[in-house]
């Protein structure tokens, strides 16, 4: 089970093309991208008017000569950074690839099976050549299932295999005891994006809903049904993730710690769903003793007990043989790789499938991320610009820690308890200080799908082993050549892997003003998610516990629902789709409180100092021209569609514009007058840091 950090960014970030100042013209299926320095003029907007649509001005140019790559459902600076640090990452597979192959890796250290793995991966006619035949113990193990009895045991015996349990489970921190660590059981078990796909009755999503079966009905026909049989299978797998989504929280309400956090004995957690028999699953999992276990969803659970016996046999079986190949289909035969891809299309609107090296890349980098990451580190991370990422997110604590020092709207006892929760973050910065041993993990040179299960059991065996033991809190939950950071509310971490602390996020090139609005508001984002509507629910040991008094935790929901009133009416590609202020309240109050911090920390570090203009801007213009920039993005319409209903991301445009219409230091430093388009009226401001 995932654990609940909150990121900065995801795949399924959303990124509105139009604006208000024109449209770009329709993105075509090749890339041609600027490259630019800090700030290029040529990437900006000048016919639009900076208090009109910021994010057309600093982006208008950028957004008019850039074109997605036929491969992507999204294209902006976080995509083109990863693309540069797969470029590296390809670099390094290669040379280790080619030693497995001429022996010059030594068999099993840590280069070898970095090197097979890959060489594994790209080797499609041995994938090819066994078709379904690695999958076959898996569907053989579900041929054999001939009641509910067999079928619970099964379960257990398919989850501890290939992950097939229509639920997800693992251990996590106690949200209300950070210092145990105990088994966790949520809903899960569902095809689509999100529940909303199987409920909503309109004619998108019904069309949907056809592609998606039609689909499923080809991958049964690719495990050797006919198209009749494999029709009515298809049609099986709907109604049954139907239910289950009907039996599913939101991705709204999932957002709710409290309501999410059920501590059981596991005898109580036999009596939610005693078709199950849950002290033989967890020991056929390999799982320690199990002292408790949090129920995220105990109403999906006692749904899922009554399908046990509800649903025919033969429907479950059904059921998991969709899940088998549906988990697999990336990493069996070209001819499922297609179809897999066939049905992606349709979702995020790709034009084609990603070359084959840079998806074994990411995968490489999935499952075995802290072997490849040493290789990285070592090549594009020194330590002098470690040490320059750990200056600067020191100056944006200090800068935190002085505004929550001197807040207006929160009470002393509050604040209090808040500067202690900021004391105590721990920092992690570019790598581990441990790296992960993989010793126990074995790779062959010839089984791409076995290794992708035995990377797998590998994680399975070392997140249930946690239980019992101490908190681990050196552990990183990304990879170091991920573009991407994040807030763990539970280690009350922020963490920003070696891949982001590059340019265009951090430019040795750029003058302060860009480098603070960029990289200096990304960190302030993730210190920031420590107090947002739900890492606030944390205190500084990270346990789920309320350290506000009841007057400020009522300021603070006042000021909160300005910001869910204010997403919910910016519209994505029509006026009939809209953002989801409340599912991405807790991006949302990150951004503008990061913001706020870094352009602080910013005007600190001048010390009373006016820098000169550069190319016509002042430090301040260029503060916020560093944010819009890293944001700018474009996207497939079908992605957009896609990503809004789940994503707790809002589209960039409203991530640059919806922040900065709150901000006076916006609104002064670029002359806007109220009543303009980028300045909120005071009233609907929310005044938070």
């Amino acid at each position: 089970m995932t654990g609940t950090w909150r990121r900065l960014l995801s795949w399924s970030t959303i990124v509105l093309v139009g604006t208000a100042c024109g449209t770009p013209e329709p993105p075509a299926d090749n890339v041609t991208t600027i490259v630019a320095k800090p700030i290029e003029r040529a990437n900006l907007d000048t016919t639009c008017a900076a208090c009109k649509d910021f994010y057309q001005f600093a982006n208008g140019g950028w957004l008019k000569a850039t074109t997605i790559p036929a491969a992507y459902p999204t294209w902006g600076s976080f995509i083109e950074l990863s693309d540069r640090n797969e470029t590296v990452l390809h670099k390094i597979l290669d040379e280790a690839s080619a030693d497995v192959a001429s022996k010059k890796a030594v068999a099993g250290s840590d280069r070898w099976k970095v090197g097979a793995f890959y060489g594994a991966c790209t080797d499609t006619a041995t994938i090819d050549k066994r078709g379904i035949a690695p999958l076959q113990p898996v569907l053989d193990k579900i041929a054999a299932i001939s009641s509910p009895m067999t079928l619970a045991a099964s379960l257990a015996a398919l989850e501890h295999d290939a992950g097939l349990a229509p639920w997800n489970n693992g251990s996590e921190q106690d949200p209300k005891n950070a210092t145990v660590q105990i088994a966790a059981l949520g809903q899960g078990g569902l095809s689509l994006p999100e529940r909303e796909y199987y409920l909503k009755t309109d004619s998108g999503s019904t069309k949907l809903r056809n592609a998606f079966t039609a689909h499923v009905s080809r991958i049964f026909q690719l495990l050797g049904d006919s198209a009749s049989v494999a029709d009515v299978e298809a049609k099986t797998v709907l109604a049954f993730e139907t239910q289950l989504a009907q039996a599913s929280k939101s991705a709204v309400e999932l957002r709710d710690p409290i309501a999410n956090y059920h501590k059981m004995t596991l005898a109580e957690v036999q009596s939610l769903a005693p078709r199950i028999n849950w002290m033989a699953f967890y020991k056929s999992q390999g799982a320690p003793t199990i002292p408790a276990v949090d129920v995220a969803q105990p109403a999906y659970f006692k749904a899922l007990n009554e399908m046990i016996t509800s649903v025919p046999i033969a429907d479950w079986k059904t059921v998991l043989r969709w899940r088998a190949a549906h988990e697999t289909a990336s990493h069996l035969s070209s001819a499922f790789v297609n179809e897999n891809f066939k049905f992606q299309q349709i979702l995020t609107g790709s034009k084609e499938l990603l070359p084959r090296w840079k998806r074994c890349v990411r995968i490489t980098d999935a499952r075995l991320g802290e072997l490849l990451g040493q290789e990285y580190v070592a090549r594009t991370f020194t330590p002098e610009a470690k040490a320059r990422a750990v200056k600067i997110v020191e100056t944006l604590v200090d800068e935190l820690h002085a505004r929550l020092e001197h807040l207006e709207w929160m009470s002393q006892p509050t604040k209090v308890q808040a500067l202690a929760k900021l004391s105590a973050f721990q920092r992690k910065i570019g790598y581990p200080d441990q790296w992960r041993d993989y010793s126990t993990l074995t790779i062959a040179t010839d089984d791409y799908l076995g290794n992708v299960l035995a990377a797998n059991q590998f994680e399975v065996v070392r997140n249930w082993n946690k239980i019992g033991q101490p908190i681990n809190r050196a552990e990183w939950g990304m990879t170091p050549p991920t573009v991407n950071a994040y807030y763990n509310p539970q280690l009350n971490e922020i963490v920003f892997p070696a891949g982001i602390l590059q340019a265009p996020f951090y430019d040795p090139e750029a003058d302060d003003a860009v480098n603070y609005g960029a990289m200096g508001a990304v960190i302030g984002h993730e210190m920031t998610h420590g107090f947002d509507d739900q890492g606030r629910q944390y205190d500084k040991n990270g346990n789920l516990t309320d350290w506000w008094t009841k007057e400020d935790a009522a300021k603070y929901g006042i000021e909160a629902k300005k910001v869910v009133d204010q997403f919910d009416g910016y519209t994505v590609l029509d006026n009939n789709t809209h953002v989801k202020g409340a599912l991405t309240l807790g991006e949302n109050l990150a951004d503008f409180g990061g913001l706020t911090v870094a352009y602080s920390a910013m005007k600190r570090a001048q010390g009373g100092k006016v820098p000169a203009p550069i190319d016509g801007f002042t430090a301040e213009q260029r503060f916020f021209l560093g944010w819009a920039q890293v944001w700018r993005s474009i996207e497939r319409d079908a992605y957009q569609r896609m990503t809004i209903s789940a994503d707790p991301h809002a589209p960039s445009k409203w991530r640059v514009n919806g922040p900065l219409g709150n901000m006076p230091e916006f609104q002064q430093a670029w002359g806007c007058k109220d009543g303009d388009a980028m300045v909120r009226a005071t009233a609907l401001r929310p005044r938070i840091w």
